[in-house]
């Protein structure tokens, strides 16, 4: 499993054998969620203070998401992406 970061406990992953719509898996004690990084949209569930963090970060680091998901793609290695500070 992936981590491409972390962040006041919150830890992000990509998965190499994955679908579209390009997103990555976040945890966060006990949570799980799936966020799509074009649009946003989560599924699963994530405390309110935890979602709004990631939802920073996402903004921040979109592009590079999309590196990363590209990377996927081409079957190529991962980059690690700057934690929130």
């Amino acid at each position: 499993m992936p981590e491409i970061s972390r962040f006041y406990g919150i830890r992000i992953f990509m998965f190499f054998r994955e679908h579209n719509p390009p997103h990555f898996h976040a945890k966060y004690q006990g949570y799980e969620a799936i966020f799509e990084i074009k649009d946003g949209t989560i599924r699963g569930e994530f405390p309110r203070r935890a979602l709004k963090i990631v939802y920073e970060w996402m903004d921040l680091h979109k592009e590079e998401l999309l590196d990363n998901w590209k990377n996927i793609e081409n079957r190529e290695e991962l980059n690690n992406i700057d934690p929130l500070k």
